[in-house]
């Protein structure tokens, strides 16, 4: 399945939380001899080991179908249709995911919820498992989820069933098919809504801030809401606004945000804003420009970001 960046959390089994430290890899780091052993050592404590092709904001073009108790000719049925599975894993024993590649190009994330959701229904999938950012096991490691323990007392191993590197045939027709059916999505009330892990981004293209009135208080709910989605007050109690601000510019622009927008987003929302800058247009134009080579060039700074395989997203 090949993708730039891949996110691999794990979850523990009896509180079905995360561990602290969602982390994302390179393909080289995944592999690394050292990242394999703390993988195994955490899934030997009693942790799920998850993953997903990673595209920020985005779907990196791979759609998940969960076929619990599946038929055993879903997969000749998948073939059939165009919807060729490149990966399919066996979590236990008559439980299969499959992974279909529908784009090489990233997707947005209502659209990809709909392709997702459309072969769950016609392959009799797990619906819940649908979403467009929604994780598969990792092949290679144990299912430690206690219903799925064997009757010698020992959990499954997750094992890899079929691989192809390839998109399936029809892909461009589920593509085409679920932009016909969200093209005329409900208009938001709110700019940016608080949102959960695993839910729908709280924005995901340029025209909820583009339609949004940016006066200071909305400039400022845009602002805060980026600053809670990265987590930085409880990562940083007493945050370095410049930083900051650059951190913010970077999410706004991934996000489709035009830079105008950002910009105006950084002037009216930034605390205390202009702060001591001797010249607070230059300070933005700056910082936006730094935050436009980082959306621009993502891999470049992730992968100097997560240089190590221990460091925290």
């Amino acid at each position: 399945m090949p993708c730039d960046f891949y996110l691999i959390p794990l979850i523990y089994r009896h509180t079905r939380k995360a561990l602290p430290g969602d982390r994302v890899w390179t393909a080289p780091q995944v592999l690394y001899g050292r990242t394999v052993s703390f993988l195994r050592a955490r899934n030997r404590e009693g942790n799920d080991v998850y993953f997903q092709p990673y595209a920020f904001q985005r779907n990196a073009g791979y759609i998940l179908v969960d076929l619990d108790r599946a038929d055993p000719a879903v997969l000749d049925t998948m073939r059939a249709h165009g919807h060729q599975p490149c990966v399919v894993v066996e979590t236990s024993p008559g439980h299969l995911q499959a992974w279909i590649q529908v784009s090489a190009q990233p997707l947005q994330p209502a659209v990809a919820t709909d392709i997702g959701r459309h072969l769950a229904r016609l392959y009799q999938g797990d619906r819940a498992s649908a979403d467009w950012r929604h994780l598969g096991r990792l092949a290679g490691f144990t299912n430690q989820k206690p219903q799925r323990i064997l009757p010698v007392g020992w959990p499954p191993w997750v094992k890899l069933r079929h691989a192809t590197v390839g998109l399936a045939s029809n892909g461009n027709s589920l593509i085409g098919t679920a932009l016909r059916r969200v093209a005329a999505p409900a208009a938001s009330s709110s700019p940016l809504p608080a949102t959960r892990y695993g839910s729908q981004p709280a924005f995901s293209s340029s025209d909820t801030v583009r339609k949004a009135t940016l006066t200071p208080d909305a400039a400022a709910a845009v602002y805060q809401t980026c600053l809670q989605r990265l987590r930085i007050p409880q990562r940083f109690p007493r945050p370095d606004w410049s930083i900051a601000d650059l951190w913010i510019a970077t999410e706004l622009l991934l996000r489709g945000t035009p830079a105008t927008d950002a910009k105006t987003i950084l002037r009216l929302g930034s605390p205390l804003f202009p702060r001591r800058h001797a010249d607070p247009e230059d300070y933005l134009r700056r910082t936006l420009a730094q935050a436009v080579q980082r959306a621009t060039f993502p891999a470049r700074h992730v992968a100097s970001t997560f240089a190590h395989p221990s460091s925290p997203l």
